[in-house]
């Protein structure tokens, strides 16, 4: 299927690489398909474009790219809700936030996207009870 996007025009997108996010996305609670669009060659960023808005596009990052430590317990109802049965199927993406200069961009580590890859069903959820902000420095290294 051809669908409009933000930042790359019009683009084909296969059936099988639409994520239902069924309850939306907090602030955008009808926005229920997105497709991953590479951002760069790099597969650390990510555009999370809606299908049915084509001006509403994400970027997302691979946490565990800026943040190796970068850990949490995903409850077992998340589990059941995107049909998770094995670990091996689930992606975890975070919102960055672009800033100028780029090198003081964010990236939210308290509600991170859990997708599950098989099933292609996403969810974004927030932790509690962790040390985890909407606002990380995504460059913390260079930022000291």
């Amino acid at each position: 299927m051809k669908i409009a996007t933000k930042y790359h025009g019009e683009l084909e997108v296969n059936r099988e690489e639409v994520i239902t996010f069924s309850k939306g996305i907090p602030g955008f609670l009808e926005e229920k398909k997105f497709t991953l669009l590479p951002l760069n060659d790099e597969d650390v960023f990510f555009l999370l474009q809606s299908l049915k808005t084509p001006d509403l596009a994400f970027v997302i990052a691979d946490p565990f790219a800026f943040y190796k430590e970068y850990d949490f317990n995903l409850a077992s109802h998340y589990m059941t809700e995107l049909d998770i049965t094995s670990e091996k199927n689930v992606m975890v993406y975070a919102f960055v936030t672009i800033m100028d200069p780029f090198l003081e961009s964010t990236i939210n580590l308290q509600a991170p996207l859990i997708l599950n890859r098989e099933q292609k069903r996403g969810r974004q959820i927030i932790l509690t009870g962790t040390d985890y902000k909407t606002k990380h420095p995504l460059f913390r290294k260079m930022m000291k």
